[in-house]
């Protein structure tokens, strides 16, 4: 029987900082980076078929030293660290079926689905048994859902026109090429300057609104559609989003996205701190009468902040990150709730490698537990996707294409070239950089 007998970790940090890109109202410079350790040694010796048996207990065992708990618990730097062991075992688990990750979770009946979540503290929101029942009324379908989506992709959003710092050359470049490539959502940065925040969603506004900069033969998207109602979508069906990266406190946010209220944003995410959930629920109910949505999540550290989003009305759009909470055992868990609550989950994929991810995660809602990806949207960012052996990609309609490589199981390993270019501090790019300096 295999056994995990050891683990390797790198921390690989790319560049970001340095060429001016991914700037928001709070951090204007950043290094992406991720390591692990500790955690990792709870499964040297394992068995690998009988952690695959029941992953929702073997998510429990990771998570069950009483040392390492004292530092979080389910929270912070070892949530992370246990969230990349859990997605590396996954990643193991999809490889030894020759299946992508989507792929063998969606080939699980509702039982094996069930046993590979966790339901500590969300008890009190949905059971074990709800979720059963839940997904047993979805199956019927999964297998036309299945075809749909390889057929049409899975519907994105774009980001990359919209960063702070941007001159509006660039901005409008850059939302026309993502017109052309098919997009009809976009996202942009807000926070640092209200009255600059409004010209630019204006610019904006002026090139999405505007039928002539549609591709050639592609007709207007009818903003009443289902897909599109209650999206504040403009005469060619396109959405704008705004996103202030936590930079306000509660009616510092509320007066400001009021302010914002002429350029139409479908929703304003992370208005305020993500633990604030009480903040949230304040923002979103001062925000109805002006129809604009609340989003958050990428920073909410445990399903338990889902859970209580969820339960005070706090949010229209739950954001997962992949690798903030605690790998994909912990997904499956917000994606049932968020199911249960009838609230949209469009996952965060604005960091290295989140792409790879999260296309995976919302195939697995759509196939196996909503049933509907028609006013869902997945976020795209076209950025470091060369540095991985099975890249994301979009088509000419702005959609994910699906995983398909059987050997890609959770589709983030690296190029070993990046890794020995990139990795930190010792890597070819950062000791070039230090001789340099």
């Amino acid at each position: 029987m295999p056994r995990i007998t050891h683990f390797q970790t790198h921390d690989v940090r790319f560049p970001t900082s340095l060429t001016g890109d991914g700037t928001d109202a709070i951090v204007s410079t950043f290094q992406v980076c991720s390591a692990i350790r500790e955690v990792a040694t709870r499964l040297i010796g394992k068995e690998t078929e009988e952690l695959f048996a029941d992953m929702g207990k073997t998510w429990d065992y990771l998570l069950a030293d009483p040392q390492l708990r004292w530092i979080g618990p389910e929270k912070g730097v070892i949530h992370i660290a246990t969230g990349a062991v859990n997605n590396a075992l996954w990643d193991m688990y999809a490889r030894s079926r020759k299946k992508p990750l989507w792929k063998l979770i969606v080939d699980f009946t509702p039982e094996e689905f069930v046993r590979s979540t966790t339901f500590r503290y969300i008890s009190d929101v949905i059971t074990k048994e709800e979720a059963l029942e839940l997904l047993k009324a979805k199956e019927a379908g999964k297998k036309e859902r299945e075809e749909k989506v390889k057929e049409l992709g899975y519907p994105a959003y774009v980001t990359s026109a919209g960063w702070l710092g941007y001159s509006d050359e660039k901005i409008a470049r850059l939302t026309k090429e993502a017109i052309a490539g098919g997009f009809n959502h976009f996202k942009m940065k807000v926070g640092a300057d209200q009255a600059d925040d409004l010209r630019r969603g204006k610019l904006i506004r002026s090139i999405i609104d505007d039928p002539e900069n549609l591709p050639k033969g592609i007709a207007p998207r009818d903003p009443e559609s289902e897909a599109l109602k209650g999206k504040n979508a403009g005469p060619t069906g396109s959405v704008l989003m705004i996103d202030a990266n936590q930079v306000w406190d509660v009616n510092e946010a509320i007066d400001y996205v009021k302010g914002l209220a002429p350029i139409k944003p479908w929703f304003i995410e992370e208005p305020t701190a993500p633990d604030d959930i009480v903040g949230h629920a304040t923002i979103r109910k001062a925000l109805k009468n002006s129809g604009i949505g609340v989003a958050t999540g990428e920073h909410a550290h445990n399903r338990m902040v889902f859970k209580q989003l969820l339960q005070l009305d706090a949010v229209d759009v739950a954001q997962i990150d992949s690798c903030r909470l605690a790998g994909v055992t912990e997904v499956l868990s917000v994606l049932l709730m968020a199911a249960k609550f009838g609230v949209l989950v469009c996952p965060h994929a604005g960091g290295v490698g989140l792409c790879e991810y999260v296309i995976h995660l919302s195939l697995i809602d759509y196939i196996c537990v909503t049933g509907s990806m028609e006013r869902n949207v997945l976020e795209y960012v076209d950025h470091l996707h060369e540095h991985f052996l099975n890249p994301c990609s979009i088509n000419s309609q702005g959609r994910y294409n699906v995983p398909s490589n059987p050997d890609e199981g959770y589709s983030i390993e690296m190029h070993a070239s990046s890794i020995a270019e990139y990795e930190w501090p010792n890597g070819t790019y950062w000791q070039k950089r230090k001789a340099e300096a």
